[in-house]
């Protein structure tokens, strides 16, 4: 005999169970990490500059590898508990792009521990390093290997698992994987400009981003920001025709994103705003760099502007993401 399920005094089942939260975790919370570790980095250009020691890029690094051991041991359950819900988000056109955010994530963190431990520093790289290159050529076989993609789901989101190679050499040439850094700045490079004609067709002749992916506009910010840094390492540290081009490239780009924050300023709060966190912090890296190459005192003063507006951006963001958490606005179905 079995058992029907109870009803209540209107005659009508008990209603289903929520779903649990885990289960609406996204991906894209791994773009936090990448935007403490950009701040961290900032920091410890801006110390550099200053000639004091590590103390405020050293408090933010720790905070963004305990968010990164937060981040993916949730998701790693949330893979072993909701491989459904993962799936779906692989098949997602803006979504799969934030999967290497995680290998990111993991050159990033190489960088940050590397003046303490290169031991530790250098599994991390290689670890990030090919992983990332290995989900660029995942990411790159869906775009091309199966159907027509619609022009509406080109973002600046593509930008992620392709240009994100760009972060491989500054580190990587230290720890002596030169051909290999090579490489990966080769295919970030090339493939940026590709991506990036793309990505300009679709904003001026498609209809406009939706608000929810409009701040992904800053990722713009990152390719020729961190590619100016990469050829830096690559060129031994030589400030040459072909680094200028790059990094007045990412001023022009900055200055372009400016003009357009009266209509960044109005949007509501979403995960997606982290786009704004890591580009801004490798363009304050860049324009230390710049200063010191230079020996410029204007681009050291916009160096320290820069770090403050990075710190109260980013700031801001984690104050809004960690509320967004507590409240349980974040993970829950889009």
């Amino acid at each position: 005999m079995t058992e029907t399920p109870r009803e209540d005094a209107a005659g009508s089942p008990p209603p289903s169970p929520l779903p649990s939260p885990l289960r609406f975790f996204p991906v894209t919370l791994f773009a936090t990490v990448m935007g403490l570790s950009g701040l961290a980095l900032a920091w410890r250009a801006a110390e550099a500059s200053w000639g004091v020691g590590p103390v405020v890029s050293g408090a933010v690094a720790v905070l963004a590898a305990a968010v990164f051991g937060v981040v993916a041991l949730t998701y790693l359950v949330k893979a072993l508990r909701h491989r459904d819900a993962v799936a779906e988000e692989l098949a997602h056109p803006v979504k799969i792009n934030f999967f290497p955010a995680f290998s990111i994530s993991l050159i990033l963190l190489s960088m940050l521990v590397h003046p303490y431990s290169e031991a530790v520093a250098r599994p991390l790289w290689i670890a990030g390093a090919a992983l990332h290159l290995v989900g660029t050529l995942a990411i790159m076989s869906a775009w091309i290997g199966h159907r027509p993609l619609p022009l509406g789901h080109i973002t600046p989101a593509w930008f992620i698992p392709v240009v994100g190679n760009v972060l491989a050499p500054p580190l990587g040439v230290q720890l002596g994987f030169v051909e290999m850094s090579w490489l990966l700045f080769s295919v970030g490079v090339i493939f940026w400009l590709v991506l990036l004609t793309l990505v300009f067709y679709r904003v001026m002749f498609h209809d406009p981003l939706p608000n929810r992916l409009l701040p992904t506009l800053a990722i713009l910010l990152a390719p020729p920001s961190v590619g100016f840094l990469a050829w830096l390492a690559l060129s031994g540290g030589e400030l040459n025709a072909f680094g200028r081009v790059l990094y007045y490239a990412a001023v022009f780009t900055f200055l372009l994103l400016l003009v357009q924050l009266p209509r960044f300023i109005p949007l509501p709060f979403f995960l997606s705003w982290w786009a704004y966190s890591f580009p801004l912090a490798a363009f304050t890296v860049a324009t230390f760099e710049m200063a010191r190459l230079l020996e410029s005192g204007f681009a050291a003063w916009a160096g320290v502007g820069l770090v403050a507006f990075a710190t109260v951006v980013i700031g801001w963001l984690a104050v809004r993401t960690a509320y967004g958490a507590v409240t349980g606005q974040i993970f829950v179905p889009e």
